[in-house]
């Protein structure tokens, strides 16, 4: 390739429009040229898979290279406190609203302050694992892109389906939660508000209504990320002074006798009611998908991420205690805690401001949501697991339009038709999946670099990640089925102890961060890879058969599409780095 022709290129890469539909957009690849190269790609599968499994992207390729993918640059417009606050706006919905009476009723009794604070130290884990991978590698991918660099290409992909099902999913439930509260507030039934039709069970109440929340919120996202950051602020704003009366209004009606029996249901309930509150904690991760808009990343990430998770974890403790001084666990009802709660100390007109506060909690999940979701997918999509029409972003706005269309579009067909029970449990394995991998792709980093590490490390790094992973899926299963028992832990705890000691003290660490990390290594990684598949283990097997029915079908597109688009743009970016060469030369 001489000068004049890539100059050239690059001049019709300029005038090319943003709003364009040929096959060559959705499908550049030399695998889907024609029938028969695609019958040739097929007949080649095993080799690519292999390709694929060994292959791995770098630092210098995400951040660089891939970003080319889009054709213009995301504005850098963001700092520590637009991150701090999407924090908060990606993480306080209306989950602990929800979930705090329902646990504290039926698992934790007033010990349910013990479970937000088990889980939050889980969820501080794996927010420690995302703020080190943002920093060092400030791209819109997020999870994506970091397992891409340190377990390859599949394993990635799979992350891809599961960050993509998670985004179009969680969504669709949020938009839906949206629609019940606004009834609510209109003091009227859950589904009032909603279309009945005769349509099989789950599929027969439209929420048109959860259409038009969702449109709106993206196309705010659409419009300008700045734009967003500063209604996030507002919204925000009022949804934390709701939660700080709750919190104020509630110890002023306490008692302390209802914090007696403290743990009704033993050091059992606890966890098991960790393990659902866990999740009032998720969405953190769309903060560092927005690394790419961030002003100063080593500075701004670990200031938000870390700044607003620490502070969101003791609000929902406070929250959590407030509530179980205000009324016994056994009367807490378990579909309005608060509203009934304040009810009962004689502020009826308490239940609108709380309903008021979900939604308003709600209504910055889905803004935050609707940024961080089509960052994760614009980025997939440069990578071509999806195809690259999907990568593009706005010359004017800077914004992901085609990504933020395809989620938005996708969740709004489902949240317009589906009550969305059968997928809850789904999306739980989902997000602590993700999470785990992310826990096991950093001790990775820390002890690995290719062609510097020794094969006899890689293989004792190999051994002792197994046995961290086996033995905390040994736990797992063993309070799944003797939850009462302890010699099954008297031989998971200690392995898990000993492979986490060994590469304490028999690997040494390969790279370290250059500006912050993840302290405690590999402790820390360690206890977040057990702790979520601790959790995972409690969600129970029907959330497993479903988790496992999407995975095959993840695979199927993964053979057909994804293997083949992958490979070509990996092969044809090492032409590109060859030809560059030779011109050096």
């Amino acid at each position: 390739m001489d000068a004049a022709t890539q100059e050239h290129g690059n001049a019709d890469l300029q005038e090319r429009k943003y709003w364009r539909f040929n096959k060559h957009d959705f499908f550049p690849e030399e695998s889907f040229s024609n029938w028969g190269s695609y019958r040739a790609a097929l007949s080649q599968t095993f080799h690519r898979f292999k390709d694929r499994l060994v292959s791995r992207s770098d630092d210098a390729n995400e951040v660089e290279v891939l970003r080319k993918q889009s054709e213009n640059e995301m504005k850098r417009c963001l700092t520590w406190w637009d991150l701090t606050w999407f924090g908060f706006g990606s993480v306080i919905g209306a989950g602990i609203f929800v979930l705090t009476g329902q646990e504290a009723h039926d698992h934790a009794g007033p010990a349910i302050v013990l479970s937000y604070v088990a889980s939050g130290v889980s969820a501080m884990l794996s927010v420690f694992c995302y703020t080190e991978f943002a920093v060092e590698i400030p791209v819109a991918g997020g999870s994506f892109a970091y397992l891409r660099i340190e377990l390859g290409d599949f394993a990635a992909f799979i992350t891809a389906g599961n960050i993509l099902l998670e985004s179009v999913v969680g969504t669709a439930a949020v938009a839906r939660a949206w629609t019940s509260y606004l009834a609510t507030l209109l003091n009227r039934p859950s589904n009032s508000l909603r279309i009945h039709t005769n349509l099989t069970k789950g599929f027969n109440l439209l929420d048109p209504i959860a259409v038009v929340v969702l449109a709106l919120a993206s196309t705010i996202a659409m419009i300008s990320t700045r734009k967003t950051s500063l209604l996030n602020w507002i919204t925000t704003g009022l949804n934390t002074a709701i939660i700080l009366f709750v919190i104020i209004a509630g110890f002023a009606h306490a008692r302390t006798s209802n914090l007696t029996p403290f743990l009704p249901y033993g050091v059992k309930g606890v966890f098991q009611a960790a393990a659902i509150v866990y999740f009032a904690y998720g969405g953190f991760d769309n903060i560092a998908t927005m690394a790419e808009e961030t002003k100063n990343p080593s500075r701004d990430i670990p200031l938000g991420l870390l700044g607003s998770m620490s502070i969101i974890t003791v609000i929902y403790c406070l929250m959590a205690l407030s509530l179980s001084m205000m009324q016994r666990y056994t009367e807490i009802d378990t579909e309005a805690a608060y509203s009934v709660a304040f009810q009962s100390v004689g502020m009826h007109w308490a239940k609108y401001l709380v309903a008021l506060g979900a939604l308003k909690g709600m209504t910055t999940v889905l803004l935050v949501g609707a940024l961080g979701q089509a960052r994760y997918t614009t980025h997939i999509a440069r990578a071509h697991m999806i195809p690259p029409w999907f990568a593009l972003v706005h010359p004017k706005t800077g914004t992901p339009i085609n990504a933020t269309l395809l989620v938005t579009v996708s969740g709004a067909f489902i949240a317009f038709f589906s009550g969305l029970d059968v997928l809850a449990s789904l999306l739980s394995v989902s997000t602590l999946f993700i999470f785990m991998m992310m826990a096991v792709a950093l001790l990775v980093r820390r002890y690995y670099v290719r062609e510097v590490t020794p094969k006899e490390n890689l293989l004792k790094l190999v051994i002792f990640l197994l046995v961290i992973i086996a033995s905390s899926m040994g736990t797992a299963a063993y309070w799944g089925l003797k939850p009462d028992g302890w010699y099954g832990y008297a031989v998971t705890v200690p392995l898990w102890f000993f492979g986490t000691l060994g590469l304490s003290l028999l690997l040494p660490q390969q790279r370290n961060p250059k500006v912050w990390g993840v302290p405690l290594v590999p402790w820390l990684p360690s206890l977040s890879i057990a702790t979520n598949i601790f959790l995972m283990g409690s969600l129970g097997a029907e959330a497993f058969v479903r988790f496992g029915i999407c995975t095959v079908v993840m695979l199927l597109y993964y053979v057909f599409f994804g293997l083949h688009a992958t490979y070509d743009m990996a092969h044809m970016e090492k032409k590109l780095q060859d030809v560059a060469h030779d011109q050096c030369l």
